[in-house]
């Protein structure tokens, strides 16, 4: 074995046979790759190979075109048969929540370059003869190009398609430890020797966690066990073939929660395992006997799946059970792969949970290889990396929410959904207090916050669906409470970090685009990439000339403490901590918020002692400590209180009670997400992110080019030359009883021109506000754009930014 190596890949399966592939097709040669046992040995081999395009998440639906790209191209390039079936996926309707959720994807799908159709009963049944001709259905969603494809055989390409540029695999070596030496390599030690990596790559499946301690990690996933089964030759399938007929394709039906596909001459049906039956794997580690192997048969906890998958496919109970097939793979909370850099540990990266590894092993390959190759991605893969979970993530919380994200798999999901398992997991003192008067909650980072409050008489639950609610008229309420008298916002849940030492504020003004604030004054500044594209917004306030109080958004936290910790200076000059757990939040805001603060502070409020984006330390209430900043989210008069943790229980009572003859209002983030888009405020992860460029996101005003070098300028610099092509604008669509959920497309004579990014209901305009990329020629105010909701067709026009209170009148009052 080799004793040095650019990058090592530690795992044979599909996604690490895909990182290998991907780091050689990008040039890198010196690169090798290290499985305990053979390729394939883990889940891949036992895989159903099933590739289903399905997402509505723009960007994970176009990482999965890649996956079909590279695998389409694989066996001309290798000449090796990767068994490749494209007989497209088919999914059943039977509910009208489910033929809403088609609609709403139908929607977007086009911003994703794929092809998809909505059928009728009649046309899906004519696409799949075997189903019960007088089957019910709404309807049925067709992915023509979807498809499956042989585990072991598209993992072997990839490797020689690696092997061939260069790449070394080495099997039978097993990794044992790893250490971080002085020069800031990784030493990889392994039962044939040892290996010295500038880069390491973690692609380990079931072993995640294992190799994850080996790194100092907790990685948030954990295996579930799945089976699928295969049947006897079916003769109507026999009688297709003979008759030159295509393959069926795939069948996905919520009346069964499973799917169906052709295997051979037979079928194969994979059922989905509820909560209550699924059963996790490996929860303290893979066992030494556990290799290439398989699990007991379980018919029992899928019994009811099988009875309705007979009622609908009835041949599938007319011929015998050849095999069944049951073993483990990775899973994550959200079902989705955690894919990037391990946060804390400099060119370690991880490709570890991935929920089907041959969905994903390309697309992963081609993604990461190119993070660590060229700096960043093409495109915005912040909804896969793995920061976006905080500590909270620990074994504890992640087994009964991996069991939760699998067990309802194939349920009904709603927009906004917030499950049950492993909560409350982080409360802040308010938590009793906003409780008792009818917070409905959901989560951010694993923080409980209230989306909205529940009136007495008024279920204190969430309202899902794809449609409007009753639940709307409340959050109107808490809108208009904001904007005509005043509104209490819990906000423990941002991020919050401190900067201090005598090179901190050389080091910001630096490493963000904006500005510095004098002391005593904050402003919204963004750490770009060196493309100028968006990592992060931050609120910046300067306290003392050395010290600096920085607020991110929520699912940010550890995400933003390692990037910008892999950019302090080594010479201690700079102090970085975390502080989101040492202080809670809150804001007053509204018209009357002014009043109601007056009586619990002794620090003047009057705008010449406090002015619009001023900062001021003082007591509030019983609370030393308060960081006061007159900035806030929803375009009001109004002050983020960000207090010691203790103090907040009190603290927000106080508020409360004295707020009360101003007819102050508990408010929900629900209500601040229509506050934010009246002033066309910029949402992180969806307006802005690491694929658009700050002149792209239309954040101008918070770009200081004239201030001296910053991360990103010369990016900028240049696309300001070439001239900006697209940017984000503000839309007015008038909507009834369903609103846009973000991603949908934009089209102008029947073409695709441009997409929403972000949008909801405004219940100060009493229509949908929407923030949408466009072209520049098609960005002015009157621009009239087509669209649809749920399949209806809307209107929407451009409108100019800032629809409510342009001037900022209101807020700087």
């Amino acid at each position: 074995m080799q004793k040095t190596a650019r990058a090592v890949v530690i795992g044979g399966g599909c996604v690490g046979a895909g990182i290998l592939y991907g780091l050689t097709k990008r040039g890198w040669s010196d690169v090798c790759l290290l499985e305990r046992t053979q390729l394939t040995a883990g889940s891949t081999w036992h895989a159903a190979g099933l590739i289903p395009s399905y997402a509505r998440d723009r960007n994970i639906g176009r990482m999965i075109q890649k996956s079909i790209e590279i695998y389409e191209g694989l066996e001309a390039e290798t000449g090796m048969q990767v068994g490749w079936h494209k007989c497209g996926q088919l999914r059943i309707a039977k509910s009208p929540d489910r033929w809403d959720e088609y609609r709403s994807y139908m929607d977007t799908f086009e911003t994703q370059d794929i092809r998809a159709q909505l059928l009728t009963d009649k046309q899906a049944k004519e696409l799949w003869p075997l189903m019960r001709q007088n089957e019910e259905m709404l309807g049925a969603l067709y992915h023509p190009d979807d498809g499956h494809i042989a585990p072991a055989d598209v993992t072997m390409a990839m490797a020689r398609g690696a092997r061939d540029r260069g790449a070394k695999i080495y099997l039978e070596t097993e990794v044992k430890s790893v250490e971080r030496t002085a020069s800031g390599e990784w030493k990889i030690i392994t039962n044939r020797g040892e290996i010295l990596a500038e880069h390491v790559i973690s692609a380990t499946g079931n072993y995640a966690r294992q190799t994850g301690a080996m790194f100092g990690l907790e990685i948030p996933a954990v295996p579930i066990i799945h089976q699928y089964w295969i049947t006897d030759a079916v003769p109507q399938i026999k009688a297709r073939k003979e008759a030159g007929l295509p393959e069926m394709p795939i069948l996905r039906d919520e009346g069964f929660e499973g799917y169906l596909r052709e295997e051979g001459d037979g079928l194969m049906f994979g059922p989905y395992e509820r909560t209550e039956h699924l059963q996790l794997f490996a929860e303290n580690g893979v066992p030494e006997w556990f290799g290439a192997d398989l699990l007991d048969e379980d018919f029992d906890s899928v019994a009811w799946n099988w009875e309705a998958a007979l009622e609908s496919v009835p041949v599938l109970g007319e011929v015998g059970i050849k095999a069944n097939v049951r073993g483990p793979f990775q899973m994550t909370p959200d079902e989705l792969p955690l894919v990037g850099k391990a946060w804390g540990c400099p060119n370690l990266w991880l490709a570890e949970g991935v929920p089907g590894g041959i969905l994903w092993g390309a697309a992963i390959g081609y993604y990461l290889s190119e993070q660590i190759i060229e700096g960043g991605n093409e495109i915005d893969t912040s909804g896969l990396d793995p920061r976006r979970f905080g500590d909270y993530a620990n074994k504890g919380w992640t087994l009964p929410k991996v069991r939760e994200a699998w067990g309802t798999h194939a349920e009904q999901h709603y927009p906004g959904e917030d499950r049950p398992a492993a909560r409350p997991a982080k409360t802040a003192p308010s938590y009793d207090f906003l409780n008792a008067r009818g917070a409905v909650w959901g989560v951010l980072n694993g923080w409980e916050h209230p989306n909205w409050f529940a009136p007495e008489g008024v279920a204190q639950e969430n309202q899902l669906s794809w449609r409007w609610t009753a639940k709307g008229e409340i959050v109107g309420e808490e809108v208009k409470a904001v904007r005509e008298a005043a509104g209490l916002i819990e906000m423990s849940f941002m991020s919050k970090f401190e900067l201090s030492g005598a090179g901190a504020a050389d080091w910001l003004n630096k490493t963000l685009a904006n500005r510095l604030p004098k002391v005593g004054r904050s402003n919204l500044s963004h750490l770009l990439t060196e493309k100028g594209t968006v990592v992060g917004e931050f609120i910046v306030a300067r306290l003392a000339e050395d010290l600096f109080f920085l607020i991110g958004t929520p699912t940010g936290e550890r995400y933003y403490m390692d990037e910008l910790s892999r950019l302090l200076p080594t010479d201690g000059a700079v102090t970085l901590r975390n502080v989101t757990n040492e202080r809670a939040g809150m804001t007053i805001v509204g018209p009357k918020a002014r009043d109601i603060l007056a009586e619990l502070t002794e620090q003047s409020l009057r705008a010449p002692d406090f002015p619009w984006f001023g900062v001021r330390t003082a007591t509030v209430g019983l609370a030393s400590d308060v960081r006061m900043l007159r900035m806030n989210y929803e375009g009001e008069l109004g002050w983020e209180l960000y207090c010691p943790m203790q103090y907040q229980r009190g603290l927000i009572e106080r508020i409360y009670e004295a707020g009360q003859k101003h007819g102050l209002r508990l408010v929900g983030t629900q209500a601040l997400e229509s506050l934010r888009l009246e002033k066309s405020y910029r949402a992180m992860f969806r307006d802005m992110n690491t694929e658009l460029t700050a002149w792209e996101s239309a954040l101008d005003r918070f770009v200081a080019m004239d201030k001296g070098p910053f991360i990103g300028r010369a990016a900028l610099a240049q696309a300001r030359e070439a001239g900006v092509t697209q940017k984000t604008v503000t839309l007015k669509i008038p909507t009834d009883g369903m609103s846009v959920l973000g991603g949908e497309s934009l089209c102008r004579d029947g073409k695709l021109v441009g997409r929403i990014t972000s949008g909801s209901y405004s219940y100060t305009f009493g229509h949908d506000i929407a923030i949408a990329l466009l072209p520049v020629a098609l960005g002015t105010p009157g621009e009239v754009f087509d669209l649809t909701i749920l399949g209806a067709p809307h209107k929407a026009t451009v409108i100019e930014d800032c629809p409510y209170d342009p001037t900022a009148e209101r807020a700087r009052a």
